[in-house]
């Protein structure tokens, strides 16, 4: 309604003096919309916990990113061993998510539940701190030390992921729908933002800086440590401003009762006399309330939406399978998404608004998978090229590939034998020189025992060995003594993960020698022909690489190690401080060009940035009260779901890595579609309230029109009864009138009767005294007897 005296906005103004003629009118140009007191409010609710998230999550990257090179370079573990403690604490970090929800929901609330996590957090540090100096050095104290201090920090990143994110959702109210998906990107911004910085800052730390002698693994987990103090300090200082709920119970056990006796009741009722219901869950009117039904039926509808969603996950913590260096992949996400996030929420998403589309969150989550799919795509199509330029030539079924490396003084001659027959003969092979290619091998078996025959000056020279199929091999020919022998290698067939270049050492010398390479534990690799595992390095020139002989310490030169080569060193003497080394390409290097993979690396961020920022304000929204923490937790193990399905998928091995990057497209596909028929059917929270509201409505209806026409019914048989009595009072009353008359007339006529006696007593007094006439006697009085 417009104010009192003021103009409809669609008026024209006539100014007092102006004549009685129009003024022209005046469009305003549009202004910038200015933060409403609304939003401001809302950013100092809610600073405190962004800001203690941020800082969160760079403590824990921070300490996530060092974790496999110090079990391996600072306490020596096996590199297997290290990975699977890395995996398993990852893993856990999400299985706990599930009771972190469930103490929050239930017992202690989200914004205390959080507090003890905190607590448990910093304990964690303290002894991963404590597993980092000296005196932990051993076998069983800094396994105890790390064992204790991961187990604590799992589950408290396990309690804190859903409960500060349902807890952040909770500041906000219910017609605020809008200022909750902003701010919940806004959340997701300042996350990649606290791990983009810790990854670049906490590496630094522990390089550039040493403790006893090494890198300085505790100052770095110190750091995180206190970074992490700081977020507890900042979460609690914005408690007076929180809202808090209170935690509704154990409703864990509620909803698991409920589920019971909806089913056995259910099972107890199969007769077809019996009418059916809408819902199955419906089955526990007649011991659960309505409202606990409603939320258990919410919390069936999101498990069943959410059973294809691993699938997405299961894509996107594979990107670092793309070709780009590991460090250049982790830090390369998060910047990608600080660029994303404000470019949708503030470019694209209203763009598509002003278009009259009606982006869903479910729509914008189908679309992130779409776009995943086809990072996946892209990703397969540049493999292909990869391994067209640089890959060997892939293997038949029953072959096996033979180079040869000659490293004695003299020409040498090699003749291949299976049985009594030369299965081949190579070319003459000079000295320090490998063949040309590859000879080929065919076997009649998995493995097979081949004899091996050395020709040079005269001089013949034969030994056994056993080859597999499918495999590639390097025989390696070297003088011993006056004769020749050889030594079989089997080489790596594919190419290192992540666009590292991987490199093995034979050690030549007559004495064992100790390799340095980076800031790691020395490799020691044995005298006369030994050689070293593969190494994976980062791409580099390697100029001066320390080593250690027995006439002490030396330097070798390796040159450039590029992309995704393989190389096979062979460590010659030269003098007593620079060894002379031979190297060897086995596989090529990358030549794509790295501009090449931007394209995957921009799908899948965008694809995140709308399935995963989406995930986050749809599981809140979604999500009974009573549930918001549990709900967000099984969003959360969704992504453990999906490290599951690569496992089982990638760890087979059956196909080449562009096949299985177009097999998990084609998944994902299949799965969009899937969850898009699902996501059409899905009714959501608010309109099932809506329903059940109108419902409820309709039912109250039914019942109010119904105890009317109760009322009704019971106000005619009122009105019937009282007509009744009515009747029966006038009856009663008509009777008592006639009963009345009749003795009336009764009475009259006694009354009569006694007169009439009374008159023929006097009558007959009167007679006695005076003698009747003769005739009168004899015939009686005519007119008596008329009388």
């Amino acid at each position: 309604m417009a104010a009192v005296g003021a103009a409809p906005a669609d008026a024209t103004m006539v100014p007092p003096d102006s004549g009685g003629k129009q003024m022209e009118t005046v469009t305003q140009e549009p202004f910038v919309k200015k933060p409403s007191w609304v939003e401001i409010h809302y950013l100092l609710k809610v600073s405190y916990i962004l800001i203690s998230v941020f800082m969160e999550r760079s403590a824990f990257f921070g300490m996530n990113v060092l974790l496999t090179l110090y079990f391996v370079r600072f306490h020596h573990w096996n590199e297997n061993l290290s990975t699977a403690i890395y995996h398993a604490f990852i893993g856990s970090c999400y299985l706990y998510t599930i009771v972190g929800a469930m103490v929050a929901d239930s017992w202690l609330g989200k914004y205390k539940a959080t507090l003890v996590w905190y607590i448990l957090y910093l304990l964690g540090f303290i002894f991963l701190l404590l597993s980092s100096l000296p005196f932990s050095r051993g076998q069983a104290l800094p396994k105890l030390l790390i064992g204790v201090g991961l187990t604590l920090i799992a589950f408290a990143v396990g309690g804190i992921k859903p409960c500060t994110t349902a807890f952040f959702g909770d500041q906000f109210q219910e017609e605020h729908v809008e200022m909750r998906r902003k701010f919940f990107a806004v959340l997701y911004f300042l996350i990649n933002l606290g791990v983009l910085i810790s990854m670049c800052v906490t590496p630094v730390i522990k390089k550039d800086i040493e403790c006893f002698g090494k890198d300085c693994y505790g100052l770095a987990f110190g750091a995180s440590g206190a970074i992490l103090l700081f977020s507890f300090i900042i979460f609690m200082s914005g408690q007076s401003r929180y809202v808090k709920s209170p935690p509704e119970g154990n409703m864990l056990v509620k909803v698991c009762k409920c589920i019971q006796f909806a089913l056995s009741n259910r099972l107890r009722n199969r007769s077809r006399q019996i009418p059916k219901r809408e819902h199955w869950l419906d089955w526990a009117a007649e011991q659960y309330p309505m409202q606990l039904i409603m939320e258990v039926k919410a919390l069936m509808r999101m498990l069943v939406l959410y059973i294809p969603l691993p699938m997405f996950w299961a894509l996107f913590d594979q990107q670092g399978l793309f070709v780009i260096k590991p460090d250049q992949v982790q830090i390369l996400n998060p910047f990608l998404i600080l660029i994303l996030v404000p470019m949708f929420e503030l470019g694209i998403y209203p763009l598509i608004k002003m278009c009259q589309i009606n982006l869903t969150p479910i729509r914008k989550m189908v679309i992130g998978m779409v776009l995943a799919a086809l990072a996946f795509t892209v990703a397969a199509v540049i493999e292909i090229q990869m391994h067209e330029v640089t890959e060997m030539t892939p293997l038949d079924y029953n072959k096996s590939y033979l180079q040869i490396i000659n490293l004695a003084r003299n020409e040498v001659q090699v003749t291949v034998q299976q049985g009594e027959r030369d299965f081949l003969t190579s070319e003459p092979i000079g000295a320090l020189q490998k063949s040309f290619h590859y000879y080929k091998l065919y076997l009649e078996g998995k493995h097979q025992s081949v004899r091996f025959v050395l020709k040079s000056q005269g001089a013949t020279t034969e030994k056994y060995h056993d080859i597999k199929r499918r495999k590639w091999y390097s025989l390696v020919i070297y003088t011993a003594g006056a004769n020749i022998s050889n030594l079989l290698l089997e080489e790596m067939n594919a190419k290192p993960a992540n666009g590292l270049a991987a490199v093995r050492f034979v050690n030549t010398l007559k004495k064992d020698i100790h390799i340095f390479l980076g800031s790691g534990d020395a490799i020691r690799i044995g005298k006369n022909y030994k050689f070293s595992d593969y190494q994976t390095m980062e791409r580099g020139e390697y100029k001066q690489v320390r080593c250690k002989t027995w006439v002490g310490a030396c330097t070798m030169d390796l040159g450039l190690l590029d992309f995704g080569a393989v190389y096979t060193v062979f460590i010659l003497w030269g003098s007593r401080s620079i060894l002379r080394v031979w190297k060897i390409n086995t596989i090529p290097p990358n030549h794509l060009s790295i501009l090449w993979q931007v394209p995957q690396y921009v799908l899948i961020t965008a694809g995140e940035v709308m399935f995963s920022v989406t995930s986050f304000d749809f599981s809140y929204a979604e999500a009974p009260a009573s549930m918001k923490s549990v709900l967000q937790s099984i969003a959360m193990m969704t992504v453990a779901m999906g490290n599951v399905i690569v496992l089982i998928i990638a760890e087979a091995g059956l196909l080449v890595q562009w096949a299985e990057f177009l097999l998990f497209a084609c998944l994902l596909l299949g799965v969009c579609i899937v969850f898009s028929i699902m996501g059409y059917y899905y009714v959501p929270w608010a309109k099932a309230q809506q329903m059940v509201r109108e419902e409820q409505e309709q039912q109250a209806q039914r019942e109010q029109q119904q105890a009317q026409k109760e009322q009704q019914q019971e106000q005619w048989w009122e009105q019937q009864q009282q007509r009744r009595w009515e009747q029966q009072q006038h009856w009663k009353q008509k009777q008592q009138e006639q009963r009345a008359r009749w003795q009336r007339q009764q009475k009259q006529w006694e009354q009569e009767q006694l007169e009439r006696e009374k008159w023929q007593q006097q009558d007959g007094d009167r007679e006695g005294e005076k003698p009747a006439p003769a005739q009168d006697r004899e015939g009686g009085n005519l007119d008596l007897d008329k009388q």
